[in-house]
């Protein structure tokens, strides 16, 4: 009879189970979604970078922080909005800037609100603010022209640049191993729970994708470990002409592709397009 009643409870213990997970999911998606990092692992001077560190503030609440990297060579006229993805901060991107750099091209870091040395705390519609936010500066503090300015994604800002492509004019967009969805991303993390009902972030590049009008670089990795390599295949497909894709090597936080003369080639295109 205890063996009975044991396994009688087992079917209950596993429902249980479900249902926490399945609150723990709803309750906790801002943790699930955004990993910011307060401390900076390394700063612009220690790769000799020449830069200017940028506050611009939001509200009596939100000050957002930045650096703005000149390059010591000049090869371009335009300019590199760089978003970021959802862990971290500002200086785990350096390695980038420094590549950007070498290709002559003026980059602004910037972090989204609680992250690095930016304050408040980030949500879906205030990451999409912090963008906004930073290419306004460029316009109006540094004088670019809207056509001048280059967005820069990669993964989770993949999605944060194609919202704000999609409110501003640009001279580009880049969108390195980023997803579809939130959505399509909560099912292949959680495949078991209902992630559609559960979830209150839409961050959706799929559908706004396809309305933007300037030109669009998809790049992603088929040996990336967190986001599948046919999010990015799907995001080249559902983007208007002209567009370009480039297939990049190793995992979502490798950069090794940085070796690749088609990516290179891809940027510079891009940068000098007119």
């Amino acid at each position: 009879m205890k063996v009975l009643k044991m396994l009688l409870w087992i079917p209950v213990i596993i429902v249980a189970l479900y249902l926490v997970i399945m609150l723990y999911i709803y309750f906790n998606q801002d943790k699930l979604v955004f990993y910011p990092t307060e401390n900076f692992a390394l700063t612009p001077d220690q790769l000799e970078l020449e830069f200017e560190t940028i506050e611009l503030k939001i509200s009596d609440s939100v000050i957002i922080h930045g650096w703005f990297i000149s390059p010591k060579e000049k090869k371009s006229d335009k300019v590199i909005l760089f978003c970021h993805g959802n862990a971290g901060n500002i200086s785990h991107r350096l390695e980038t800037a420094e590549y950007l750099s070498k290709l002559g091209v003026p980059i602004f870091l910037f972090d989204y609100r609680g992250y690095g040395h930016s304050t408040g705390s980030p949500t879906e519609e205030g990451v999409y603010e912090d963008a906004q936010t930073a290419y306004n500066w460029l316009v109006q503090s540094k004088q670019y022209k809207p056509e001048e300015i280059i967005i820069f994604g990669r993964s989770l800002g993949g999605a944060v640049g194609v919202e704000l492509a999609s409110r501003v004019k640009c001279g580009g967009l880049i969108v390195e191993s980023s997803f579809t969805t939130v959505a399509e991303m909560g099912k292949k993390l959680f495949p078991i729970f209902p992630i559609k009902q559960l979830i209150r972030y839409k961050f959706d590049s799929f559908t706004k994708i396809k309305t933007l009008q300037c030109p669009i670089l998809v790049t992603h990795s088929p040996d990336d470990d967190l986001i599948p390599y046919w999010m990015g295949e799907k995001l080249y497909e559902q983007a208007p002409e002209p567009k370009d894709f480039v297939k990049l090597s190793g995992p979502h936080n490798s950069r090794e592709y940085f070796e690749n003369e088609a990516y290179k080639i891809a940027l510079v295109s891009l940068f000098e397009s007119h």
